[in-house]
Formats: C-alpha cells, structure tokens, sequence
C-alpha cells in the first residue's frame, strides 16, 4: 500500500507541523509550498493522499487541483483553507476532492479522515488480488490447434443470444467456457448463475430452477426464488442437463419454449429474460435412443454445440498448463512462483489424464505444497506424484535419452522430439495399426493421422 502523503501549503510552521504529526503515525510525507510544484512533484512521483491549501501564491489550489487530478485520477485529496466558504467547498466538491477541512486543523480529525483513506485503499488492493487470483481460476489457456478451435468458436458464439450446449469429460474446463462466453456476450455485465442438475436430488430440482411459494410441500416455510429469476437478463448455466429427471425435463422443455414459468405451488407466470448454456459430460444422442434423454429439448438446447477437449487431445499445452497453475497457485499463497525443469515435465506429458485438466491442476497444487524446491524437478515428481509414473509417465526409452543430448533444446523442440518418438515407439507395438493406436494413446483418429503425417511415420 502507498501510504505517502504530500502537503501543499505555503505555511512553514504548518508544512512542519502536519509532517511531524503524521510522520509519528508512520507515515511518509513530502511536504511543499507552491501549486506549481505540487503538479511537478506529483508528475514524477505516486502518492496515496495530498492535503492541498485553498490559498497558495502564484497559482491557487482549486487550480492546480485540476492538473493534480488530471495526472492522478486515483489520488485522494483534502483541501484545507482558514478562509473556507461555501461557493470554493463546492467547487471543490465538484473536482473531485476526498473532503474539505477548516484551518486550524483538528489533529484527530486528520488523522482519521487519512486513516480512512488508507484503509479504503487497502481493502480495494486486496480486491484487486482476489480478482486477479478468480481470473486466474477461471482463465482457459492453450495454444495447441484444438484450442485455438475453441477460442474461436466461443468467439463467434458468445455476442449472440443462442443457446449453446457444451460437451466433453469431466474436468475438461466446460464450466470455464460458459463463463467465457457470458464474459464475451452482451450480458457480461448481468448474473452468471450455475446449477448442477446432478448434484441435486430429484424431487427438489424444480424448486431450485423454478421457486417454489409458502406451502407448495412440507418443509417451504416461505418463499424461495429460483435460479429462473436470479439470473434474469444475465446467463444461466444448466451444468449435467444429461441427469436431470425426465419430468423436470419436460416442464423444462415447456419453459424454454414459453419463456415464462410458475413457481413451484404458484399460479402466476413469470416472465424471463436469459441466455440458456447447458453442459454435459454425456452422450446425449445415446440418452436419447436410450429414452432418458428427450429428443425435442435436445433441439431446444443444442442450437451451438461447442466440444471440449480432453487433455489427451492436447498435450503439447501440458507445459504452458503447468505454468499457469504454478502462478495461480503463488498468487494464492502470496509466494513467488515455483518454476519447473523440462525433465520433470516428462511424466506429465506420458499420463493418459483421465481427470484432464482438474486432476492436472489438482496435481500441480499437491506439488507446490509438498515440495520444498523453489525449482521443482523430476525426482520430486517422482516423490510426491508416484501415479504418474505408475501410470507410464517415467522416463521410458521412448524420451529418457534425449535429456543427454550434447546440445540443449528449447522446449518446444524437446517437446516435438519426445512426441515423435512416443508415437514411433506406439505405432511400432500396435504393429502400425492406426485404430488401435488410437485405442491405445487415448486419442481421436483423425489427430493421430495429421501427428503420424506431420512426422513422417509410416
């Protein structure tokens, strides 16, 4: 926190006497006498609060108070005159001032007029970090040709109002999409709500989406408002849709197509206003023909189906990943971020990830907590994260060797070599089958035949 203060005023007892006073409370002062060089002083320097002097020679303090602001929006001023009337208070008011004291000054009341400035700055600092350690939560990072489909498909998508159902695995980052996509909409500014269709029980998912009034069944003492309502105007993500009860699914069918519900034991019809996205880590087409699923909602919700994908389809963002939780992960703790040697990130790049990118993140916070190294190596993945090498994620013959290359690479060329020769190593034991290499890595077809042709393996 800055917790400087300057003080403008053309009295050297009182420049004196304010700086001793507030210097005995620990903080920092400059002090001068001109609105002159009170705008040079604060174009070379940052303060936290200014007390500036109505009545300065040369130019006045309403005046300079001006470039002041111009060149420090943020910066907290209190003007302090012994000549105050009511037209300069409000003039003052009116550009921008922290308040208004009267000479001889109140110690007391300075005191506290900066205490509460500094305390003001302090909680706004600290919500600062919180927003920044959120957004870092929720960021979506990758670079790989499968991500930048999805960047570029949650681009198109989000400044529309059509409804969007995103699907892939669990821990894929679907959740972090939906919150993409309201970011980058219209509604940016309104409610992003989420409820897991899942995780509750079936008899009480209409109230949650829907409200249910006083007395609708045992145990509604009172009125509850559904999700429905708090997230008018803004984004409702509909998280499992693929779980949800098949009669929850047709009053939801008969809502989307009305756009107005009843609350559970009401009567009345309320009308809404909200961008619907859906998620499922289902196939939804099987559901259907399995008659779990029904077919028209299906249509209702899937007018922009967006695909995640898992983790195995994307190694090459593993590393960049990584280094993304290791920040998020300091900036929680307050700590500076652990690094991490290209060797130790070879166990990560061998794992099939069925937890994707949550288990990836998961590992990485276990990590940073149980090791001591501020650069984390492969013997302390080994330690503290054996799975991953249980998993075939240890130094094979496939990658090993390259960390005795006479000649460092960089990681992107290391990364490529290491894949080369995996999939050498993979295409050989499935005796050059390409659909049973497919089985085998955990990865579409269609990739695997781009990687096998990108690196000449026939």
């Amino acid at each position: 926190m800055n917790n400087t203060v300057i003080v403008v005023d053309d009295s050297p007892n009182i420049r004196l006497t304010i700086k001793n006073l507030l210097e005995d409370q620990g903080y920092q002062v400059s002090t001068c006498e001109t609105g002159e060089e009170a705008i040079q002083r604060v174009h070379e320097e940052s303060f936290g609060a200014m007390l500036l002097d109505v009545k300065l020679p040369g130019m006045d303090g309403l005046t300079a108070l001006k470039k002041i602001i111009h060149l420090q929006p943020t910066l907290k001023v209190i003007m302090i005159s012994g000549h105050a009337d009511l037209e300069t208070a409000v003039r003052a008011t009116r550009l921008g001032i922290y308040n208004f004291l009267e000479k001889p000054l109140q110690p007391e009341k300075l005191l506290l007029e900066l205490k509460n400035i500094f305390d003001r700055q302090q909680i706004e600092s600290e919500m600062d970090q919180l927003k920044k350690i959120v957004n870092l939560d929720y960021q979506l990072i990758g670079n790989s040709p499968v991500m930048q489909k999805l960047f570029l498909e949650i681009e198109k998508a989000a400044p529309s109002d059509g409804r969007i159902l995103i699907f892939g695995e669990n821990g894929t980052g679907k959740e972090l999409v939906a919150r993409e996509i309201h970011r980058r909409s219209l509604r940016a500014n309104e409610p992003f709500i989420k409820i897991n269709c899942a995780a509750i029980p079936r008899e009480l998912i209409e109230s949650e989406l829907f409200g249910h009034e006083k007395g609708a069944f045992t145990g509604a003492i009172q009125r509850k408002i559904g999700v429905f309502e708090t997230a008018n105007r803004g984004t409702l993500l509909l998280d499992e849709i693929g779980d949800m009860a098949l009669e929850t699914q047709a009053k939801l069918l008969r809502v989307l197509q009305e756009n107005e519900f009843v609350r559970v034991g009401g009567t009345t019809s309320i009308a809404f206003n909200i961008r619907i996205i859906s998620a499922t880590n289902k196939d939804l087409k099987a559901l259907i023909a399995a008659g779990q699923f029904r077919e028209d909602l299906y249509f209702r919700v899937n007018v922009v189906p967006i695909y995640v994908p898992p983790l195995k389809e994307h190694r090459e963002d593993i590393p960049l990943l990584i280094r993304h939780f290791l920040i998020a992960n300091s900036k929680k703790d307050g700590k500076p971020a652990k690094q991490i040697t290209d060797e130790a990130l070879i166990p990560f790049l061998a794992y099939h990830w069925p937890g994707n990118i949550r288990e990836l993140r998961n590992m990485i916070e276990r990590l940073v907590i149980m090791a001591d190294r501020t650069v984390l190596t492969y013997p302390d993945v080994a330690n503290f994260l054996p799975e991953l090498l249980r998993s075939g994620g240890g130094k094979t013959q496939t990658g090993s060797d390259l960390l005795e290359l006479e000649n460092p690479l960089s990681l992107k060329e290391y990364l490529a070599r290491y894949e080369k020769r995996l999939l050498e190593h993979h295409f050989i034991k499935a005796q050059k089958n390409v659909s049973r290499l497919s089985q085998e890595l955990s990865t579409d077809r269609a990739n695997l035949h781009r990687k096998l042709k990108k690196y000449g393996i026939k």
